[in-house]
């Protein structure tokens, strides 16, 4: 009987199956970064990261180990796991089992129990001012990442920004959709400070005309402000394009700057500039 693994996962994405066997180079870089792509007509696999089952302090040294990729079979099923299976986007929350065999995963059984979706864009034309006007001057400051929480046009919480710096030589963006570089803990503490785990729409966009990743995590799946930057970014159906424009542009504070540092959504102490 092949050995299995139950637990609590986050899909992070879908893709074409590394060529490891064929393919020397590929091999190595498929084993020192999970982000690599193999063939369009490979096998496709998915992209897990198992959720713990107690906080995790984002500043501890060994946090990112806690957030290891793990990767399993997406195609060869049959009946309802099938169709299960193929039901999965980037996102969501699974309870599964995995069984394991020769180094390979594949699900033995999956159910989905948190519809958070992850959507993903490399080279966006027209990043929305807040985040652009939140770089400039945690650049001005000489900091690397940090955050800003966006408010609806009435003044209500709506999103946590988070913000990246992508250095010549590095690949942010993959990092982050490879799962090497952890999600997980920017929606926490967005769960935590909401006081609930609700599903949550996080958009990874990387600017063509600026060095950072954005990872905004939108706190309403289903309001205006998830639909708009859907509809803007054309990452999935939103409202019609320009309608409501101003919810993600609307800054935190009176003075129109946008709230950074350990200023909080909510007063309830959430710091999103804890580092990773």
């Amino acid at each position: 009987m092949d050995p299995t693994t139950s637990g609590r996962f986050r899909v992070h994405e879908r893709r074409p199956r590394p060529d490891v066997d064929d393919d020397p180079t590929v091999g190595d870089l498929a084993g020192d970064d999970p982000t690599v792509d193999g063939p369009a007509d490979a096998p496709e696999e998915f992209v897990l990261v198992e959720l713990p089952d107690r906080p995790i302090d984002p500043t501890a040294p060994d946090a990112e180990d806690q957030f290891e990729p793990l990767y399993a079979t997406a195609e060869g099923y049959e009946g309802e796991l099938a169709e299960r299976v193929a039901s999965l986007e980037p996102g969501h929350v699974v309870d599964a089992t995995l069984a394991w065999a020769d180094a390979s995963a594949r699900f033995v059984d999956v159910e989905v129990v948190r519809e958070s979706r992850f959507r993903f864009a490399d080279g966006v034309e027209g990043m929305f001012q807040a985040a652009v006007d939140a770089w400039q001057r945690l650049r001005a400051e000489g900091e690397a990442v940090g955050s800003v929480t966006t408010r609806s046009n009435d003044g209500e919480p709506n999103g946590a920004l988070y913000l990246f710096a992508d250095p010549p030589g590095g690949d942010t963006f993959a990092d982050l959709r490879g799962g090497r570089l952890p999600i997980e803990p920017l929606v926490a503490r967005v769960n935590d400070s909401r006081g609930d785990d609700d599903p949550r729409e996080v958009f990874v966009l990387r600017p063509a005309a600026h060095d950072f990743v954005a990872v905004y995590v939108v706190f309403d799946r289903g309001g205006v402000l998830a639909q708009t930057v859907r509809d803007t970014y054309d990452l999935g159906p939103g409202l019609a394009a320009g309608l409501e424009a101003g919810e993600f542009e609307a800054a935190t504070a009176d003075d129109g700057r946008a709230e950074t540092d350990d200023e909080t959504a909510d007063g309830d102490g959430f710091d999103p500039l804890d580092r990773l």
